[in-house]
């Protein structure tokens, strides 16, 4: 594997066979998504146009694990989806979505570090300082200042 910090290139050919550059060798959508998990970068490239369709490979894997067992969306959630590309609205909504996404990476991070060092720590704390960073976090991606202590309004 190279150690640069160029994309790996996956060319989809006219057969809707995928080939990792990289590796020489044909792959499948499940082996793309564990690029995806490794946190690999990587391009999707159409051979015959040489378009990128990395965003449309990454749809049918979205697309694979909701049709498994257990759905990450529920149809309620997919409709609103669907209303917001109608609604015009869609660049805001997909900020937001980011945002959100961000912002719950980041708590699986905290959340591991903090389960990690609790050993030895008041679990109420933890939990104490987990919420004010939450709320705080909240805040800006709602464009709010910090929050005021009450205890100013003397």
């Amino acid at each position: 594997m190279s150690e640069t910090n160029e994309p790996r290139i996956i060319k989809k050919y006219p057969n809707r066979r995928l080939y990792d550059t990289e590796e020489s060798q044909y792959i499948t959508l499940h082996q793309i998504r564990d690029l995806v998990l490794g946190e690999v970068p990587f391009v999707v490239i159409d051979q015959k146009t040489d378009e990128d369709i990395t965003r449309s490979i990454l749809l049918q894997i979205i697309l694979e694990q909701e049709s498994e067992t257990n759905p990450l969306f529920s149809n309620d959630n997919l409709e609103r989806f669907i209303r917001y590309y109608n609604a015009g609205a869609h660049k805001g909504f997909s900020d937001f979505i980011g945002q959100s996404l961000n912002f719950f990476q980041q708590q699986q991070r905290e959340f591991g570090k903090a389960v990690e060092g609790m050993t030895g720590h008041n679990p109420m704390s933890f939990w104490n300082e987990m919420t004010q960073k939450n709320i705080e976090t909240w805040r800006q991606m709602m464009g709010l200042g910090p929050e005021k202590d009450s205890s100013d309004d003397s």
